[in-house]
């Protein structure tokens, strides 16, 4: 019987994006090398780089690929709620593939798709009356707090999803001394209950509040 021989089949830039996400989706942002991507495209890491320049560019592929399907909400009149529509649907569309996050979160790569959420909250601060400068302080504070709050639900989730044993918090928590930690004590027993509430929400609109009174000021 003769084996048949030949190229290997020909790889295209929308197969290359699918695999790097998967990958990334499975075993996080750092395991994505083109090494490890070749492996499972059955391809080597020559093929992929006649379609992607590095590793840069496919991070920027994914992030492209993602703020494809980033949905942009209806926008209320008052700023104030135009603001925080924004920064709540920003969010929720993250929140559904946090390991976009550890990439935004470097600072250096960005989907120009993505830059209409930065302009509308720019924008609505300004028109609840900060300078530009302040409201430009202002998207970074709702930044911090958007993704700080993905990125700890995430790594929570993915604690219980793959170890049902409680953790060490929560042990310590249930442990307190009821006599030097009162507060402690007294929610103990609902501790993981009220740590996995949502209350990304409320906790936007006291910052909002706080930042369109006061404005953000440089120290130093």
């Amino acid at each position: 019987m003769t084996t048949r021989t030949g190229r290997p089949p020909r790889l295209s830039r929308e197969q290359i994006v699918a695999a790097a996400r998967a990958l990334v989706e499975a075993r996080g942002v750092d395991a994505l090398t083109m090494r490890r991507l070749a492996t499972d495209l059955g391809a080597t890491p020559m093929a992929i780089y006649h379609h992607v320049r590095d590793r840069e560019q496919l991070l920027l592929l994914l992030l492209d690929d993602v703020a494809a399907g980033m949905q942009r909400p209806h926008l209320p009149a008052d700023p104030r709620e135009r603001l925080v529509t924004t920064a709540r649907a920003m969010h929720d569309t993250l929140a559904q593939v946090p390991w976009i996050v550890e990439i935004l979160t470097a600072d250096d790569l960005l989907s120009p798709a993505a830059l209409w959420y930065t302009e509308t909250i720019i924008d609505s601060a300004v028109n609840c009356g900060l300078t530009l400068d302040d409201a430009v302080h202002t998207y970074r504070s709702i930044w911090y707090y958007t993704a700080g709050e993905i990125l700890v639900h995430a790594a929570a989730a993915h604690r219980r999803a793959t170890d049902e044993r409680p953790t060490f918090r929560d042990q310590l928590i249930a442990g307190v001394d009821p006599q030097a930690m009162p507060r402690l004590a007294a929610v103990a027993d609902r501790w993981q209950e009220l740590t996995v509430t949502d209350t990304y929400e409320q906790g936007l609109r006291a910052l909002v509040d706080g930042l369109l009174t006061k404005g953000v000021r440089p120290t130093g």
